[in-house]
């Protein structure tokens, strides 16, 4: 597998649980490029205390989306840092049409674009069926679920032995509302990059494989990458 010259922006949308980070895993490793994850920048900031982390803490400690200009600017740094030279995967940004002009209008300054918008499509039966019998564990953040991925042992992970616990938003009633506000948010960021003729859909209810394979296929044909 080669990158391709010109570096390769993809935004990966889907809702939470539709898989994005592993299939974003999955594609760095083929592709070559950074994976670039908002969730892991938000980390990032609070535990180096960096002024944008402290900012950002304060809204995610009252349970708000954090402000689109604090979030840009984590983004715009992030894809500064050298392993984004040959492009990368965004994951969980943007969340709004806002930041998705941002984006656009920082990447054309160097020449660039988002090249193709997978939107990893699944239903909200299925997602909350997923989410809502989570278990994570505390030591390496391995996932579990009670009906899909059930550890060996209750309680305990197989890989290191970690107590596992569920979070207090992983049950039905909040799990609903979440995906609720995430539709009501990304629809019209969907609507955005529908009308640039950049989303592709991806049927997010098949197997892990499949969707990998439905993803290179399409960032294949939009930007002539692939394997070999």
């Amino acid at each position: 597998m080669t990158a391709a010259t010109k570096p390769l922006y993809i935004v990966l949308l889907g809702a939470p649980g539709a898989g994005k980070g592993t299939q974003a895993r999955l594609l760095t490793e083929e592709l070559g490029i950074a994976h670039v994850a908002s969730g892991d920048l938000f980390r990032e900031h609070l535990n180096n205390q960096t002024e944008l982390g402290r900012l950002a803490k304060q809204y995610m400690d009252r349970g708000e989306l954090v402000p689109d200009d604090v979030t840009i600017r984590m983004v715009m740094e992030r894809l500064e840092r050298p392993d984004c030279a040959k492009g990368a995967i965004l994951d969980g940004f943007p969340r709004t049409v806002a930041q998705a002009r941002a984006l656009d209008e920082a990447l054309s300054t160097r020449g660039l674009q988002v090249d193709i918008v997978p939107y990893i499509k699944v239903s909200e039966e299925t997602l909350v069926a997923r989410l809502s019998g989570r278990w994570i564990c505390r030591q390496c953040q391995a996932t579990y679920h009670t009906l899909f991925n059930p550890p060996k042992k209750p309680g305990v992970c197989d890989i290191c032995g970690g107590e596992l616990y569920q979070r207090s938003d992983d049950t039905e009633e909040t799990v609903r509302r979440r995906l609720q506000v995430y539709f009501e948010q990304t629809l019209p960021l969907i609507e955005y990059y529908q009308e640039r003729g950049l989303l592709v859909e991806i049927d997010g209810e098949q197997e892990i494989d499949a969707v990998y394979r439905d993803l290179l296929a399409a960032i294949h044909q939009v930007a002539g990458v692939g394997t070999e």
